[in-house]
């Protein structure tokens, strides 16, 4: 018997209108919390919104191109990969997202 293959799927989160440039937003995405953030360059990040420490929402942190920090307790993790830069705090999921027209999505 084979394993199941997932492909993922590309989903929109609504119109970019909705994010402003420097902050985060928390979107609901096919039964997960998904944070999306919109960079000062025009680009979006996704990851999962809730931080793996004591569930700090991570839309809500203060963030740079590479990284957002938790508001909670200053955690930090990659846009990239999503792991925190502090030892014994798992990795978050991170997601591909973009922006095409006026909509912004994210893959699950």
């Amino acid at each position: 018997m084979t394993a199941p293959t997932h492909t993922a799927a590309e989903v929109t989160v609504g119109p970019v209108t909705d994010l402003t440039p420097g902050e985060g937003r928390t979107y609901a995405v096919q039964g997960r919390q998904v944070a999306v953030f919109l960079l000062a360059d025009g680009t979006v990040r996704a990851m999962d919104a809730v931080c793996p420490h004591k569930a700090g929402p991570l839309a809500d942190g203060q963030f740079d191109g590479a990284a957002v920090t938790c508001p909670l307790h200053q955690y930090v993790f990659a846009f990239d990969t999503g792991v925190c830069t502090s030892d014994g705090v798992p990795a978050v999921r991170t997601y591909p997202a973009r922006i095409r027209g006026d909509t912004v999505y994210v893959e699950i």
